[in-house]
């Protein structure tokens, strides 16, 4: 896989590492300002994780933008979600 950086297409100011040729040019900056206060108090703990997660994973954030426009997500998403988050953190 390629990766590469260019420049967000909001700020036009932070690089954004791009992992694949359909991900759009945000910074996680960015990003985050657009994502909606979660009312549901389950996924509200759900996504209460930290900042450098985000960063690190596209898929959290993309899970997390999907969460934003559809207000839920099925059981596998949330699995492969908490998965993630275990391997992030077993990392260290």
């Amino acid at each position: 896989m390629v990766r590469y950086k260019q420049l967000c297409m909001i700020c036009r100011k932070n690089k954004v590492l791009m992992q694949s040729y359909k991900q759009k040019p945000i910074c996680l900056d960015c990003q985050m300002k657009q994502w909606d206060k979660i009312e549901n108090e389950k996924y509200r703990r759900l996504f209460n994780i930290p900042k450098k997660f985000y960063e690190e994973s596209y898929f959290l954030r993309s899970v997390r933008d999907y969460y934003d426009r559809a207000e839920k997500i099925s059981k596998k998403q949330e699995q492969a979600f908490k998965k993630t988050v275990d391997e992030l953190k077993n990392k260290k």
